[in-house]
C-alpha cells in the first residue's frame, strides 16, 4: 500500500509539469506568431496612408 500513494504523487507532479510547460510553451509561440501579424497590420496601414 506505500507504492500506489507515491505513484500518485509521481503522476501529479509529471501532469503539474506538462501543465507548466505547455503553458510556457503557449506563450512563448503566441508572442512569436503575433510579431510578423503586427508588423504585417502596421505595413498595411503604411501602405493605405500613402495612397
Amino acid at each position: 500500500m506505500k507504492r500506489k500513494p507515491d505513484l500518485l504523487w509521481i503522476l501529479v507532479i509529471l501532469f503539474g509539469l506538462g501543465v507548466v510547460t505547455t503553458g510556457y510553451a503557449q506563450s512563448l509561440w503566441a508572442s512569436k506568431t503575433d510579431a510578423p501579424v503586427e508588423l504585417a497590420q502596421l505595413q498595411q496601414q503604411s501602405t493605405a496612408f500613402k495612397r
